[in-house]
């Protein structure tokens, strides 16, 4: 039985009680949604449903920029409106004063101005955002709002939301996005190939033969593998390498089982490659070490960036010397082991894991000031770290080579793409009345110029300009709530610098029902 399942008899009030109320993205990423400032320009049905999936986490500040006041197409789609009492009023006082009801703790304001007003006045006024979200803005003028803030390198992301109908898209815009905790699913090294001092010694102490059925049943597999490695070099002088060693060393952990039951034999029969699998830094992470943000003075980065390539290049000293990895993680999986084993066990890697944090601690040159949870939460995930860096919204439509690319692997998603990109020109040279199909297909011609369109992409697009012709600003409830979730889980994940954000369009069509990404 692992400690885990010899747990389950606690008081399940208790265990729970400590569990639920913990974010998905952690003290450190609550602590960055409590400090965020939030601009959503437009207090329309879908800026809304976004707001209320922020809200209710608790960001710390949201203001809506918008001048319009409610219509009626307003009152029959939007849920933060009051019906016919907000009809004629300021949408973005009424959407603040009724968003802000979810959740005491998180202040909004409505800002009356146009955008084009503050572009044109205090274009600054939008640097003072953690992050900007737009939905369906007209073209010219998301263009200039996405140039403006594309040439502030430091400056916020921004978040472009286009929908109609039952079709949607966001793109998210930002030069530079690092992550510490990933989330990743790939496990940290156990180190079981270079095993510290502390617990070769430990494995090697083991008399197998001495143990009763219960202990031997129980032995946790990273010691079985530890010594039956052990056991192997010392009569080999090295790992197995070739394919038919690799075998024969399975067959010796094996042979070490007593009987047929042993669970924990299975786990370390399963686990044998782990042995002889060279234990070095993950590619994506050495790829880091040669970035050009450290060939130039850190500081003057931005302070999440500073502090992130600051922590990076303390890492690549790190891993310069002996053993020549990552700092070890004291997280062990959960193993077939009886609770004293494995405990002993996991005391061994939070030991020497506080052993080398400490070492890569003292690594960290004196530039930048970085509190001790900060270098912490980096060691702790440090297998999982991760820099995007993005592009201008509108380069992928502008590059043809890329689209043409892009149809061939992702047709439907690029169709569509195209189809609301040819909306968003149809529009602001006119207006919804001047929107049909035909039109539409002109001017998505005109974007990927001549080239012979892949038979499912055709048809996908055929889907998608009806839809559009039939809608083109037509804002649904369900396709708002949807893109609420949507944008608003992408937006945290920007605010927290926890998880992975999408990269490039996240496509929906809620007529097929699904969703895609395109790298663009």
């Amino acid at each position: 039985m692992s400690p885990n399942q010899s747990q389950d008899s606690q008081d399940i009030e208790t265990a729970t009680t400590a569990i639920l109320p913990s974010p998905l993205w952690a003290a450190s990423g609550q602590a960055a949604l409590e400090s965020s400032r939030i601009l959503v320009i437009s207090a329309s049905a879908t800026s809304t449903s976004i707001l209320k999936n922020l809200v209710l986490p608790g960001i710390g500040h949201f203001t809506i920029l918008d001048p319009q006041v409610a219509s009626h197409e307003d009152i029959g789609n939007n849920f933060f409106l009051e019906g016919l009492d907000s009809l004629g009023k300021p949408r973005a006082e009424e959407a603040v004063r009724l968003l802000c009801e979810l959740n005491d703790s998180v202040e909004g304001k409505a800002n009356l101005s146009s955008l084009e007003e503050v572009l044109e006045k205090d274009p600054t006024y939008l640097t003072s955002f953690t992050l900007i979200i737009a939905h369906n803005l007209k073209l010219p003028l998301l263009t200039k709002l996405s140039t403006f803030l594309w040439s502030k390198k430091h400056g916020p992301s921004l978040m472009i939301v286009r929908s109609a109908g039952f079709l949607a898209e966001f793109f998210i815009q930002f030069h530079e996005h690092t992550v510490v905790d990933s989330h990743s699913e790939t496990a940290p090294s156990l180190r079981i190939d270079k095993p510290f001092k502390a617990l070769h010694d430990h494995a090697v102490s083991i008399n197998f033969d001495s143990l009763d059925d219960m202990e031997h049943g129980h032995v946790p597999y990273v010691v079985i593998l530890v010594q039956a490695m052990e056991n192997w070099k010392a009569k080999h002088g090295g790992p197995p390498q070739a394919y038919a060693e690799k075998q024969e060393f399975k067959k010796s952990v094996e042979a070490m089982r007593r009987k047929i039951d042993e669970e924990n034999f299975d786990e370390a029969f399963a686990q044998a490659y782990r042995a002889w699998t060279p234990t070095t830094v993950p590619s994506d992470i050495a790829a880091l070490f040669n970035d050009d943000a450290l060939q130039q003075p850190l500081t003057s980065l931005p302070t999440h960036s500073a502090i992130f390539f600051h922590l990076v290049a303390a890492l690549k000293k790190f891993t310069s010397e002996s053993p020549y990895t990552l700092p070890l993680s004291s997280t062990l999986p959960d193993m077939k082991a009886d609770t004293n084993s494995y405990i002993h066990l996991q005391t061994l890697y939070k030991q020497q894991a506080e052993v080398e944090k400490a070492r890569f601690k003292s690594l960290i040159g004196p530039e930048l000031v970085i509190d001790d949870d900060t270098i912490d939460e980096f060691v702790r995930n440090v297998h999982g770290l991760r820099l995007l860096r993005g592009k201008p919204f509108g380069a992928f439509d502008r590059d043809q080579a890329a689209l043409v690319a892009a149809l061939s692997a992702t047709p439907k998603e690029v169709a569509t793409h195209l189809a609301l990109s040819a909306l968003s020109v149809v529009l602001a040279q006119g207006s919804s009345k001047d929107v049909t199909a035909v039109r539409l297909r002109s001017e998505v011609n005109a974007i990927t110029g001549p080239f012979e369109w892949p038979e499912d992409a055709e048809l996908n697009l055929g889907n998608a300009l009806g839809e559009l012709a039939r809608a083109p600003t037509a804002e649904l409830p369900n396709t708002a709530a949807l893109l609420g979730g949507l944008v608003a889980q992408e937006a945290i994940k920007i605010i927290t610098r926890q998880y992975v954000p999408v990269k490039g369009y996240c496509v929906i069509d809620l007529i097929g029902s699904w969703t895609g990404t395109i790298d663009g």
